[in-house]
């Protein structure tokens, strides 16, 4: 275990570090922060941090700069998150509340985020598993062809057409919406087929085989594949950093464009909390020297989707947290106003 002391001084150099770029030297620290002690103390207190790899010297007579394991325990231990100021607060709800619908929502959402952080922004819509369904429309289109609209509670709208095999009139097609939303309205996706299954028997035999063609395509879309969509923004960011990222930012840039390496990276949207993986702890190769800072969405307090940013190591890790989990908690309410 550190001693407080030693803590202190971590806390010192990351927080010079990120601010000035340079690499931190035991003088500058006793002439910017009130450590109490004698520069020749602080120097044992960095020789022990660099000793237990907290800390590492990137060139001879240079100071010293935080490693991975540094920023791991900066975060657990030491950093609180920041708090937005009120117009910062004010900023961000008028900028969202402006949002027409759920795309506008993610789009804003990117553009906030990567503009709060100057960092890559990632949003994940809303997935449909997690989801609850609001209401489901369906529209005459001719005889035999149909609508089927689905809206559920984060404000996501699926639209499928329908080939019927034989014409379905309007009563017909009044009594199944009813009946219908009577039964999956309010209740989650994956509930959703057994509520339905005996639904084509209260109908007349003409029209049981519109009934089951309606029902398998509201299945279909319930597991869509293509649920997992991701929003990226702010990539340009990147550049400002070009000396945090060794020889090259292109690795990182290639792993951005992986869709499947950034739902990894964000995790599981049940975890709701502000997470953040610092460095090694990404297991592609190419965000070694990334971090990333994420946190879960969503309405009634139960997150659907993530949203995210990914930045160098070198990061305002209290700044870059407290403006994810506030960007956040104003979409959640967004979502559930919607």
């Amino acid at each position: 275990m550190l001693s407080e002391r030693r803590l202190q001084v971590l806390r010192a150099i990351v927080q010079d570090y990120v601010g000035t770029e340079e690499p931190v030297g035991s003088k500058a620290l006793t002439e910017r922060h009130n450590l109490g002690v004698s520069p020749a103390t602080v120097r044992n207190d960095m020789a022990a941090l660099e000793d237990e790899g907290y800390i590492a010297q990137p060139h001879t007579s240079a100071g010293r700069i935080p490693t991975d394991k540094g920023y791991r325990l900066f975060v657990d231990k030491l950093a609180g998150v920041k708090p937005m100021t009120a117009p910062e607060r004010r900023a961000i709800q008028n900028f969202l509340g402006g949002a027409v619908d759920l795309d506008d929502v993610v789009a804003r959402t990117v553009r906030l985020l990567a503009q709060l952080t100057r960092q890559v922004a990632v949003v994940q819509y809303p997935s449909l598993t997690r989801s609850t369904v609001r209401h489901v429309e369906l529209l005459s289109l001719a005889p035999a062809r149909l609508m089927l609209v689905l809206i559920t509670d984060t404000g996501r709208v699926e639209q499928r057409l329908v080939d019927c095999p034989a014409p379905f009139g309007e009563s017909s097609l009044a009594d199944l919406r009813a009946r219908l939303n009577s039964r999956v309205a309010g209740r989650r996706f994956a509930d959703v087929p057994g509520l339905v299954e005996d639904l084509p028997e209260a109908f007349e035999a003409e029209d049981r085989g519109t009934v089951s063609t309606v029902l398998s395509t509201l299945m279909e879309t319930l597991v869509e594949e293509n649920e997992e969509r991701l929003v990226i923004g702010g990539t340009a960011n990147l550049t400002r950093f070009g000396h945090d990222f060794p020889l090259t930012i292109r690795p990182v840039l290639e792993a951005l464009e992986e869709q499947v390496v950034l739902l990894k990276l964000l995790g599981e949207a049940q975890d709701p909390g502000v997470t953040v993986r610092i460095g090694h702890e990404n297991a592609h190769e190419g965000l070694n020297s990334t971090s990333v800072v994420s946190v879960g969405y969503g309405s009634g307090g139960e997150a659907v989707a993530k949203l995210g940013v990914v930045g160098p190591t070198r990061m305002d890790y209290p700044g870059t947290m407290g403006a994810v989990r506030a960007v956040a908690r104003y979409v959640g309410q967004i979502l559930a106003e919607s």
